[in-house]
């Protein structure tokens, strides 16, 4: 069984509980708030492993955005779909979404350190590809380079991270400014968050 699919098979069982543990306080929302600076007004976003959609695909339909939303667990679209059935819910996996659309938000939060560091690297082309002129990517990390596992509900759940240089290095590679990095944030649940602006012209 592959990595990807192993946590997919484990979110899949725990989508409930994981659903109802949340926490939908919004610990994040200074982040969310900073992206609706750079964002345009009701603009189109992609969350990329959308969960049960609650809290953040939540806050920004709140402000008039239109959201795909990707997940590799069919439970939580299945949630997602029956509290927002105006926005696109699609299972599938995050590294090959097979879109060909330009979004002016792109959000892969607590979702894309479950990928290997090898998928990591390559889903900075895939953000480029489907960021618009001026798009804000928002997603949270690990600081050093290496693996560990995470437990939910008696389920050891896989998590990587690549070093903040090397993030830093491909995020520049692929057209992308850092606008905050925020690492080990006390007030965020300890993540290491990423906002970052695609600075390249669409064709």
């Amino acid at each position: 069984m592959s990595r990807n699919t192993e946590v997919a098979a484990q979110y899949q069982q725990i989508a409930d509980w994981f659903d109802n543990a949340r926490n939908k306080t919004l610990v994040e929302k200074k982040y969310l708030d900073h992206v609706l600076t750079f964002a345009k007004p009701e603009g189109k976003l992609l969350d990329l492993g959308c969960g049960s959609a609650e809290p953040m695909a939540a806050f920004f339909i709140g402000h008039g955005f239109q959201v795909t939303g990707i997940d590799i667990a069919p439970r939580m679209i299945e949630l997602a779909q029956s509290r927002f059935p105006d926005h696109d819910w699609q299972v599938g996996d995050i590294r090959k979404t097979g879109l060909s659309g330009k979004y002016d938000v792109i959000l892969s939060w607590d979702s894309f350190f479950h990928l290997t560091r090898d998928d990591q690297r390559a889903m900075f082309v895939s953000f480029a590809q489907h960021a618009a002129a001026g798009a804000v990517l928002l997603f949270n990390t690990g600081t050093e380079d290496g693996e560990s596992y995470g437990n939910m509900e008696g389920h050891d759940i896989h998590h990587a991270s690549l070093s903040v240089a090397e993030y830093k290095t491909l995020l520049e590679n692929n057209g992308f400014s850092v606008i905050v990095l925020n690492q080990t944030d006390k007030d965020c649940g300890g993540r290491t968050v990423w906002l970052a602006q695609n600075n390249r012209k669409e064709l």
